[in-house]
């Protein structure tokens, strides 16, 4: 297939070095060809998946138990420290006797949870947790308090589980401290890595509901059981010794206010607080109840129990073997309580051990991390299918990974992580909130729910749901209390926000929905849609310059067949307006070049103003075409604007117009003139003197008119001086004398001849004066002054003057 392009006399040269007749079809690179990118990206993440690729595969209750359950699970390892930091420098030694009734309340919290979540489950078997319950029973305004707290605790998640398995690394191995350059920061350091390859893993599309992910689920719990269990014998038997505090543990305190003192209390607020972040991810089931084997609701029901046991049964007996160990937090973070327990409870004897349970430990922590990169893009596409996130949240990517959100979720955990130099007890402030609001919002929805429907055994129901509701609530409040200095109180302002923001983006869309899908409504109501009938259309070609895309421009709007179509440039440039004049007439256009005067230089004003003065005639339908030359996305970004984009931006806006942008890809285009003069040189032998000397014999054969030139001065139109008509009084044939400032010219081809047209106006109105068989007046350009006389006929569009006598008045004497 041929690329037809805009006719123009055959050698003619565009520019230098390039003619007309320089492309064919055959010389059009191949457009599907593959972008780098594109090759990057197929090289990164390997090759696309295909839709038919998104089958769904269904968990057994073991594989589902291992999958689901790492988030919920693995909080057991730092909730024991996160209670110990606040409880260790205000009581000292107490707090090892403290941390005991403080888990118990922990552990009735997680109770609550599990019995709440087991209700939920039961009716919702769709993915979608407490953003369905809210949904469903407080409408789609409230669901977005759900799904913002769901959104923080995602994302908050990746870096408190990221940082914790860092921790358990640097416990592991001490000496990384140590490294050279990064040993203060190695925390930092593992945890970006880690959440790098994450990112890279998922976006490469690998799925959660493999074995490999449910391997760590089953080492943790099998290897902190097994410590907690042979610590229990060995406490009974020979006795567990106490660790050994070393530089860096934090400072054993000597408080010694009563024990419901205010001080006391708000202290055990604060660790109750903390060791609140051990119940998160007990929900990560009721998020994908449709990814189990059926019945959904059954088996569900059965891993909630089976999760918050383990999770009880891990939290009491880390707490317990911190108290008979004495086992402190540091501030550094590391070494964990857990590996100090494990280090006690195994010692030289099976000091193997240790190792396994630190990498069982960092194994859990990385993979509960992971599981928010599928559930973050997942509840995003799904709040963005309800309208209330940008719609680009729902696509898939090259491997069928929601990569908008991997993305999204990615950037916003590594800032946190940097931010709080990847330290547990510094994301804690940032989580709890998040976490124990979705789980408040799933309490009271059920509630509502059981209360609505009145089932067999609502009422029982509803007490376990409002209670747990109730006791999330409750842990809010406090978290909100005592942590706020801390970091809290930027969830506690950005919270409300983000519910704002979200509610306000529905509205956008929903207003946008009503505008685009009113002609459904008309016709659902069975009134036809009206169809304009336009009697006159106008097409505008808007030129900069006389090259290739102009001539593609001018050919689609040709094919438009309007009933008026002229070429227009915006004159800021007096040189480029003289250089575009020549070319359009040395090119033999027979399209008129209208200039227009543009002294302030607001291209897109201009432009409207044009659009709406054509536009606001009697049927008149007007037509905006803008050549628009695409380059590398990269560099054409730097070395070129947008104006075509901004002008029919602003174009679009005026009633009974439009704007149609015409590309015209310049990079291949280069490709082809690079491939064209090689193989030129190769055959003939010129040298570049030779064709330079050919190019200037063919650049002086070719003559132009005198130069368009730009007043530039800004001023408004002038007043008649006296002994002038005004223009405005012109209503009627006649003969008169008048005089302005000129607005416009324009090169109008009349049957064999031509005719140069240009636009005076004064103060009060303009006037058309048209000069037969000239194509340029030296001295008349826009911004000149001139003084006309003759027989002036009345237009509809305004007073006429043909072939007048004119008299350029100098700048001095308008002045």
């Amino acid at each position: 297939m041929r690329n037809h392009l805009p006719q123009a006399p055959q050698g003619t040269q565009l520019a230098e070095g390039i003619h007309a007749d320089e492309f064919t079809g055959a010389d059009v690179p191949d457009v599907l060809s593959e972008t780098f990118g594109y090759k990057l990206k197929r090289k990164l993440l390997g090759p696309p998946l295909v839709n038919e690729q998104m089958s769904e595969q269904r968990l057994s209750k073991p594989l589902a138990l291992g999958v689901l359950s790492s988030d919920g699970i693995s909080s057991a390892a730092y909730g024991t420290e996160e209670m110990l930091i606040e409880l260790v420098p205000i009581v000292g030694v107490a707090a090892f006797t403290l941390i005991l009734p403080v888990t118990l309340v922990i552990l009735a919290g997680v109770a609550l949870v599990v019995l709440s979540y087991r209700e939920v489950v039961s009716v919702y078997t769709r993915a979608g947790g407490s953003y369905v319950v809210a949904r469903e029973n407080f409408g789609p305004r409230v669901a977005q308090v759900a799904a913002v707290a769901l959104l923080i605790d995602y994302t908050v998640t990746v870096a408190v589980q990221v940082a914790a398995g860092s921790a358990a690394i640097v416990s592991a191995f001490p000496q990384l401290a140590n490294t050279p350059v990064i040993g203060p920061y190695i925390l930092i350091v593992i945890s970006v890595i880690a959440v790098a390859i994450m990112c890279y893993g998922n976006l490469r599309g690998i799925r959660e509901a493999g074995r490999a992910f449910a391997l760590p689920t089953y080492l943790f719990s099998v290897s902190v059981g097994l410590t907690i269990i042979i610590g229990l014998i060995r406490e009974v038997t020979v006795g567990l010794p106490h660790v050994t505090v070393q530089a860096g543990a934090y400072q054993l305190g000597h408080s010694t206010a009563g024990l419901f003192s205010f001080a006391m209390i708000y202290m055990l607020a604060r660790s109750f607080a903390n060791g609140g972040s051990s119940l998160t991810g007990i929900e990560a089931v009721s998020n994908a109840v449709s990814a189990l084997r059926p019945p959904e609701g059954r088996n569900a029901r059965q891993i909630l129990v089976t999760q918050g046991s383990i999770v009880a049964f891990l939290i009491g007996g880390i707490s317990w073997l911190s108290h008979v160990t004495h086992a402190i937090p540091y501030e550094a973070g590391y070494p964990t309580v857990l590996a100090q327990e494990a280090n006690a409870v195994f010692g030289s004897s099976a000091h193997f051990m240790y190792f396994v349970v630190q990498a069982a430990t960092a194994l859990i922590l990385f993979t509960g991390g992971n599981t928010s990169f599928s559930g973050f893009p997942f509840l995003a596409s799904f709040v963005a299918g309800d309208s209330f996130l940008p719609r680009w949240l729902t696509k898939r990517g090259h491997r069928l990974a929601l990569s908008n959100g991997i993305i999204v979720l990615t950037v916003v955990s590594l800032i946190l992580l940097v931010a709080t130099k990847a330290q547990v007890n510094g994301l804690v402030p940032f989580y709890a909130i998040g976490v124990f609001t979705g789980f408040s919002i799933a309490g009271f929805g059920m509630a509502r729910y059981h209360k609505r429907v009145k089932e067999t055994g609502w009422r029982r129901r509803l007490v376990i749901n409002r209670t747990a509701a109730i006791y999330t609530a409750i842990v809010v409040v406090i978290f909100a209390v005592v942590k706020f200095t801390e970091g809290a109180w930027v969830i506690v302002i950005i919270f409300p926000t983000l519910v704002f923001l979200l509610i306000r983006l529905n509205r956008e869309y929903r207003m946008e929905a009503e505008v685009l899908e009113n002609i459904g409504d008309r016709r659902a109501a069975g009134i036809p849609a009206r169809q304009p009938n336009y009697s006159r259309r106008v097409v505008l070609i808007f030129v900069d310059s006389v090259d290739l895309a102009t001539f593609a421009a001018i050919r689609y709007a040709r094919g438009l067949r309007p009933t008026s179509m002229r070429a227009v440039h915006f004159v800021i440039d007096s040189a480029q307006a003289e250089t575009l004049r020549e070319d359009w007439v040395r090119f033999g256009q027979d399209i008129p070049l209208e200039m227009i005067d543009t002294p302030d230089r607001r291209l897109l004003r201009a432009a409207v103003e044009l659009v709406s003065h054509e536009a606001a005639q009697k049927s008149t339908n007007v037509t905006v075409v803008l050549p628009r030359r695409s380059y590398s996305p990269l560099l054409g970004r730097l070395l070129h604007d947008r104006t075509a984009d901004k002008i029919a931006a602003v174009v679009s806006q005026v009633p009974n117009s439009a704007a149609t942008i015409i590309p015209f890809d310049v990079p291949s285009r280069v490709q082809v003139l690079h491939a064209r003069h090689a193989a030129r040189a190769a055959a003939d032998g010129d040298s570049a003197e030779e064709a330079g000397s050919v190019r200037t014999k063919e650049k002086s054969a070719t003559t132009a008119p005198a130069a368009v030139r730009q007043d530039g001065n800004g001023a408004q139109p002038p007043a008649p001086p006296a002994g002038v008509t005004p223009i405005g009084a012109l209503t009627a044939p006649g003969k008169a004398i008048v005089e302005g400032r000129v607005r416009s010219v324009e090169i109008r081809p009349v049957e064999q001849n031509c005719v140069f047209e240009c636009t005076v106006a004064d103060a009060t109105g303009e006037l058309t004066a048209m000069f037969y068989g000239r194509t340029h007046i030296p001295g008349v350009e826009p911004g000149a002054r001139l003084r006309l006389q003759g027989k002036v006929s009345v237009r509809e569009d305004g007073p006429v003057m043909i072939n007048p006598a004119y008299q350029l008045v100098a700048r001095e004497s308008a002045d």
